[in-house]
């Protein structure tokens, strides 16, 4: 695959008179807050009390793929970082999720909440619910940090910044719209929020040390699209298999006979 040469790759590279100054370029990442997928119908579906269990449950399984994959984009964004001052800091989130001394780590939240919503961890780890879309989706990100410069792969993790209004609006509306769900489920939303604010002070802290010209902000709202990209593609395909009930191969089978990776 030939790579981009990145805006970023050039050190020596002076200011560009056409950049935006920090601030402004601050608030050019968080205008994209409006493409978050806290905006999806299925999540406002959620929010708003109107899921079912079958589709609370495909959520949470399907987003199981994404939170093991997450110490893995975590992983090669280290390998490809040369800054040991950064891979010091960065590999803090591979902690989160993987656990670390007597934290048991995001994965293992996740699993609890899938407990409390009825699901096995034998067959979270299974993956056998896992849409054929939402994998192409997680996967394509997972490639392009591992393709990617290490700053690159950095700002692809910005949606963090909308990450904690997310998380808190579970923990304001599920216990009251979906008293079947067993609250020890919730630990996860409540341990990232502590978490997603950390991690976002230092992807901004990479973003606008590094964004200085007009390409590189450019390269950067781009970037973070792609990424905004991927967690709504993997709602649209829930959303056809548990909303509108039109799972792959539908027409043929009721059966998953989606793959489970290669």
């Amino acid at each position: 695959m030939t790579r981009i040469a990145s805006p970023f790759a050039a050190p020596e590279a002076e200011n560009d008179s056409a950049a935006l100054p920090p601030e402004a370029f601050r608030e050019a990442l968080l205008a994209k807050g409006a493409y978050y997928h806290i905006h999806h119908p299925y999540q406002v579906d959620m929010a708003a009390g109107r899921a079912t269990p079958e589709q609370i449950r495909g959520w949470v399984a399907n987003r199981f793929y994404y939170q093991v994959m997450i110490p893995q984009k975590d992983a090669a964004l280290l390998a490809n970082c040369p800054d040991a001052a950064t891979r010091r800091r960065w590999i803090q989130r591979l902690l989160d999720h993987d656990g670390h001394d007597t934290d048991g780590g995001g994965i293992e939240a996740w699993l609890t909440l899938g407990e409390a919503v009825g699901l096995s961890r034998d067959e979270l780890w299974a993956q056998e619910h896992v849409l054929p879309g939402v994998r192409f989706a997680v996967d394509a990100y997972v490639n392009f940090v591992r393709g990617a410069d290490w700053r690159e792969a950095a700002i692809s993790s910005l949606t963090e910044l909308f990450a904690p209004q997310a998380h808190q609006s579970r923990l304001d509306t599920w216990p009251s719209h979906y008293p079947w769900i067993d609250e020890t489920g919730y630990g996860y939303f409540r341990k990232r929020l502590k978490e997603a604010r950390r991690d976002v002070d230092h992807g901004l802290e990479v973003a606008l040390a590094v964004c200085t010209t007009a390409a590189a902000q450019q390269r950067a709202l781009e970037i973070l699209q792609f990424k905004l990209d991927v967690l709504w593609s993997m709602l649209d395909a829930m959303t056809l298999a548990y909303q509108l009930e039109r799972p792959p191969y539908h027409t043929v089978t009721d059966r998953r006979v989606y793959h489970r990776g290669l």
